[in-house]
């Protein structure tokens, strides 16, 4: 057989090798090195055996499948260390993931002093060095296995598997795991690791089921790049959106009012508000039309629109079918009210577009377990919006709302941070979706036109489409790398049908109007928690809820720095006085620490020249000016909603 390595070259065998000792015979060296293999860009463990010509890479530590392949093993000296030290744990499932590691066991919550203990018992494993070791067994002997080492969740994963399966084990010494691999040679491949943090989870991710903890590592091939990434893993916590926004006051949560309910303190409502001040006037600008409508409607509604049969979960209900004469569910989305605003009124071709607003709260019923901070809430407000056209309008109105969704994102100078996606249908899951397959080829073939024309790099994701129809998905990730939708831009032909919504045209017949559904810039809450993080709390000037602070030297100036923070005020800028009898450094460092923009010191020569002496996070020390000067100066800033970086400071 012919094995053509990735360099190009071929090395020539008479007989079957597993990828080890082809390793071997390329070199000692690479075969310590390889963690798995890819065969014919497969992903394999260096046990398996190759019997025919095959395309072959040895992947090391430095391949992103070997960094993988680490991680799972170190999942394994985890799996075995919780079994070692709590022996009643019941193991589910450890992959590796993107940051590291995990493994989900049913047991009591992990403290971070048992961490600590499973770090030094898989220490002392990895150190014993046992070999991993591959083996197969039948379907029922599986069963049995697992079943006599009393691990419920692994039978339940057997039984699940296809009746032709290979159900394979890997076992290191005593403890033995089903896992279908890849994993290193032995336990001392794990050279770096490090327990981060645990967590409660679900198991297979659903609240219904049995809540487990789940224990988060991460391993590397090096203990410098282990440290390197600690580093890193300890400013992605500090930026946590979750640990500064309370901190800073902008928010808090509390367990008797409930969880996904964040109450949003006096500086977070001000920021946004701030946003959504903005948003309104931008979207009256661009010829929408604001509406206000309930919070909750009949049962009735959410039939017509299909959200009954295809959401009922995701949504609050008040009432019981069964027994009330009267259901209502609180809204998760404005769609269908909006859609009889717009049939309170016979509308003729001329009047189309219409593009109905509004600053909506909606309440979604989410999973315990999906809930943070305020990316993932119970009840949120969003930057709604529904735009009833002529189907001779729609892929401009289309264009147009992306061209909002871009200001936006750049106003808030995050455009860069964003990637696009097609969501499409899943024509295997039809159940889920509504309208026929040629309307669903045909609006996700305009999405995709769309896209091209504007030169919008995107990829396409099938099954994340509404039920009625395919979108825009603009998606962020969070400092942790999660990804969430921010902005959503949808295409819908199908729902004016379910509610009976026309125009006349201009032969005088009743045509079907097509609906964009779309944000401009999403969730309010979501948004806030995502500037937190990328600017650290250190906000663009014109969305802080404190853009200055004055401070006098002493009392002496106080009435100086009233008439200096009245005039601010008076100018539209929010300002306040620090007036407390603390020394000036004291006062300086404490602004610092809040992340003010600017501070104004006020002294006896600026009370007597009308003077401010200007300290910025910018800049530092930017000089004495007058307050006029100043005030011109931050009010540009703010009009313009300029981004003004950091500059180096001198040490």
């Amino acid at each position: 057989m012919k094995i053509t390595l990735k360099d190009g070259s071929v090395k020539e065998y008479a007989q079957s090798r597993s990828i080890y000792d082809i390793a071997m015979d390329i070199s000692e060296g690479l075969a310590r090195a390889a963690c798995c293999a890819k065969v014919n860009g497969e992903v394999k463990d260096l046990r398996t055996v190759i019997d025919s010509d095959c395309e072959l890479a040895i992947c090391t530590a430095g391949d992103p499948e070997g960094l993988a392949t680490i991680r799972h093993t170190a999942s394994h000296v985890l799996a075995e260390a919780v079994k070692n030290l709590f022996p009643d744990a019941k193991l589910t499932i450890g992959p590796s993931i993107d940051t590291g590691f995990y493994y989900d066991f049913d047991h009591a919550p992990f403290s971070r002093e048992d961490l600590d203990a499973l770090e030094a018992e898989m220490k002392k494993i990895i150190k014993a060095g046992a070999k991993l070791e591959k083996f197969t067994l039948p379907r029922a002997e599986a069963i049995q296995f697992m079943e006599e080492r009393d691990e419920p969740y692994k039978v339940e994963l057997i039984r699940d598997l296809p009746e032709d399966a290979e159900i394979s084990f890997y076992r290191q010494g005593e403890f033995v795991d089903l896992c279908a691999g890849p994993h290193l040679m032995s336990t001392k491949g794990v050279k770096a690791f490090k327990l981060t943090s645990s967590s409660m989870a679900y198991w297979r991710g659903k609240s219904e089921n049995a809540m487990l903890q789940r224990i988060y590592g991460t391993a590397f091939n090096k203990k410098e790049e282990l440290e390197e990434y600690l580093a890193y893993w300890e400013n992605v916590k500090n930026r946590d959106h979750n640990k500064l926004g309370r901190e800073m006051e902008l928010f808090t949560t509390v367990d008797v009012i409930g969880q996904g309910l964040p109450l949003l303190m006096p500086k977070g409502a001000k920021i946004i508000q701030t946003m959504q001040r903005w948003i309104e006037d931008e979207e009256e600008k661009r010829g929408y039309l604001r509406t206000k409508t309930p919070l909750m409607a009949k049962s009735d509604l959410y039939k017509i629109s299909g959200h009954w049969d295809h959401y009922l979960d995701g949504m609050f209900v008040l009432g019981d079918e069964k027994k009330d004469k009267e259901v209502l569910a609180l809204r998760p989305m404005t769609c269908p009210f909006q859609y009889y605003v717009y049939k309170a009124t016979q509308h003729s071709y001329r009047d189309l577009p219409l593009r109905y607003g509004e600053t909506s709260t909606l309440f979604r019923n989410e999973d315990s377990g999906e809930m943070h901070g305020l990316t993932r809430v119970r009840q949120f407000t969003i930057s709604e919006g529904h735009l009833i056209v002529r189907p001779d309008q729609m892929v401009q109105e289309f264009k147009d709302c992306l061209a909002l969704a871009k200001y936006c994102l750049t106003v808030l100078g995050v455009e860069e941070d964003v990637t696009y996606h097609l969501s499409k249908w899943d024509p295997n899951n039809r159940e889920k979706y509504i309208g026929e397959p040629e309307v669903w080829e045909e609006t996700e073939g305009h999405i995709r036109q769309i896209l091209k024309e504007l030169d919008i790099d995107f990829v396409e994701d099938v099954g994340e489409a509404a039920f009625y129809g395919p979108k825009v998905d603009i998606n962020a990730r969070n400092v942790y790398g999660k990804e969430d939708t921010m902005i959503t831009i949808q295409w819908d032909a199908l729902l004016a049908e379910q509610f009976d919504m026309y125009y006349i045209d201009q032969n005088g017949d009743k045509i079907r109007p097509y609906i964009i559904h779309r944000t401009s810039m999403g969730c309010y809450e979501r948004t806030l928690a995502w500037l937190i993080e990328k600017y650290e709390g250190k906000f663009p000037t014109w969305l802080c809820p404190e853009q200055v602070r004055v401070l006098p030297i002493s009392e002496k100036y106080s009435d100086y720095a009233a008439k200096v923070e009245a005039k601010l005020k008076e100018n539209g800028i929010l300002a306040t006085t620090d007036n407390r009898s603390e020394k000036i450094g004291f006062k300086i460092r404490e602004a610092r620490l809040d992340k003010l923009p600017y501070m104004l010191v006020v002294g006896q020569k600026e009370a007597d020249e009308n003077l401010v002496s200007v300290r910025s996070r910018f800049a530092g020390d930017e000089g004495q000016k007058t307050l006029d000067e100043f005030i011109d100066q931050i009010c540009k800033e703010i009009r313009t909603k300029e981004i003004r970086r950091e500059e180096p400071q001198e040490a």
